[in-house]
């Protein structure tokens, strides 16, 4: 499980354990005693945008999920090559940038005591006195250096969520330190980093814009979903013009463009843009929990130009209402500007006929417990936020649905220690299980990796699948 504490206030959770607990395991056929030999990738013809896929031979349908524990070597014949996925993305001991003493999270404690809460008041006091401190430095600038009202609207909103924020995260913190999952001595990964691809270019996004270029595919003709069979070959306009699924109990591997990615068991995804939604809708999938994570359009983005972004104009042409099941749970990842926040519950649920349910935080800490950033910083904030809303639609159909489930609460906080990977967002599969009944239909949109039981869909679906940020356990 990837929750490690389940407080009043929130989660705690492990991602690290979540990617591993996916079953990346292949197996191998052409094992033989005393040792594993791998299968080669069907490798493409004539240059490198060309494109093949296959995948491991598979077991009978009838065959158990393999677990974490199990054996490498079976009768000698058959062979697993377990994956994990590196654990130095996500040694985070220190804090990108430090906060001064008196804003730190107190630690070690196990459980809050009276001199936490007076702590809790003088770092309140604190607050207040810099929001008054910086009321009179404001006075005193320049015209052209006040705070536009963009800045201001995002101090007004931290104002109104810092005390849950704090409070909440100090208990899961203080569970995490006492439990031994977070630790205060964290230097023990640091040998490793040197050994770690920090950025891999495996074009996937340019691949999705050069479909465009494709043939017209006849949808008559063309099926909507292709089934990942043992050591298939697959030709771009094939792969990127419907859906894939693994619907298998152990992993396999897809080769783009000469880059091999991990694909779990029981996960299915579409390679594609934006402008080319259709074979998700030919799917004939109607989903109950729609995870959105769309590219906000910002100022660092269009600097940077890392990666493309969306206007809100095209984020409201996004066709959640086909795709979303009665009473669908959305969620969908917000930055922390303002303008986006409003625009999500003013404009585009009721767009899509969703109602605004609730809006929690993602916190994001180190190993030993800290913020990341300062809770106060004015550049960039520790935490990012989710809208959650329901799609309306029968009110008998809607109470059917939310029989055994509880209600979604308000202000809850999914604390975690980040990856180091850009825009690598924790899994929300295990926080929203109790909000949904078992077995249901998921969704994540503008998806950049895969999970077991999820369709994922983007132009960069398979970006942390690749396998480069994985590493082969030893077999023994």
């Amino acid at each position: 499980m990837s929750v490690v504490h389940r407080l009043t206030a929130g989660w705690l959770v492990d991602h690290l354990s979540f990617i591993n607990q996916c079953g990346y395991e292949i197996c191998d056929s052409f094992a033989h005693p005393g040792g594993v030999t791998r299968n080669t990738s069907v490798t493409s013809t004539e240059d490198c945008q060309s494109i093949s896929t296959f995948a491991a031979s598979t077991s009978s349908s009838s065959d158990p999920p393999y677990g974490p524990g199990d054996a490498i070597e079976t009768e000698g014949k058959r062979a697993k090559m377990r994956y994990m996925f590196r654990e130095e993305f996500f040694d985070i001991s220190k804090p990108h940038i430090a906060a001064a003493p008196e804003e730190q999270l107190c630690q070690g404690c196990p459980e809050v005591s009276m001199f936490d809460f007076f702590l809790l008041f003088h770092c309140g006091m604190i607050w207040i006195f810099c929001c008054c401190c910086f009321l009179l430095i404001l006075q005193k600038r320049k015209r052209k250096c006040v705070f536009n009202q963009g800045e201001l609207d995002a101090l007004e909103y931290h104002s109104k969520v810092r005390k849950l924020i704090w409070e909440g995260t100090l208990h899961l913190v203080q569970e995490g330190l006492k439990s031994g999952f977070l630790h205060h001595t964290t230097a023990k990964l640091s040998c490793k980093k040197n050994n770690v691809p920090q950025r891999i270019v495996c074009g996937l996004a340019e691949l999705c814009e050069m479909a465009k270029q494709f043939p017209a595919v006849n949808e008559s003709d063309h099926q909507a979903v292709c089934v990942l069979e043992e050591e298939t070959s697959s030709a771009e306009q094939d792969l990127l013009s419907c859906v894939m699924e693994n619907s298998s109990n152990h992993a396999k591997i897809i080769v783009l463009m000469g880059q091999k990615y991990l694909v779990p068991p029981k996960s299915s995804f579409l390679l594609s843009d934006i402008s080319c939604l259709q074979p998700l809708l030919n799917y004939r999938k109607k989903y109950d929990v729609i995870v959105i994570d769309p590219p906000w359009e910002n100022k660092s983005v269009k600097r940077s130009n890392r990666y493309s972004h969306l206007s809100s104009w095209q984020i409201k042409q996004i066709p959640v209402p086909a795709l979303a099941a009665p009473n669908c749970l959305i969620v969908m990842w917000v930055t922390n500007r303002q303008k986006h926040l409003r625009f999500v519950k003013d404009e585009l649920y009721p767009h899509w006929s969703v109602k605004t349910l609730a809006e929690w935080h993602w916190v994001k800490i180190t190993t030993a417990g800290e913020f990341v950033l300062p809770l106060d910083s004015l550049h960039k904030k520790p935490y990012e936020v989710l809208v959650l809303g329901r799609v309306q639609g029968d009110v008998k159909e809607a109470l059917r649905k939310s029989e055994g489930v509880l209600p979604i609460p308000e202000h809850q906080l999914i604390v975690s220690v980040p990856c180091s990977l850009h825009s690598h967002k924790p899994p929300l599969a295990a926080v929203l299980a109790e909000f949904i009944k078992p077995d249901v239909e998921c969704l994540e949109l503008f998806a950049r990796n895969l999970q077991p039981g999820w369709t994922s869909w983007g132009n960069e679906v398979l970006k942390f699948q690749h396998i480069d940020y994985f590493t082969l356990l030893q077999n023994e």
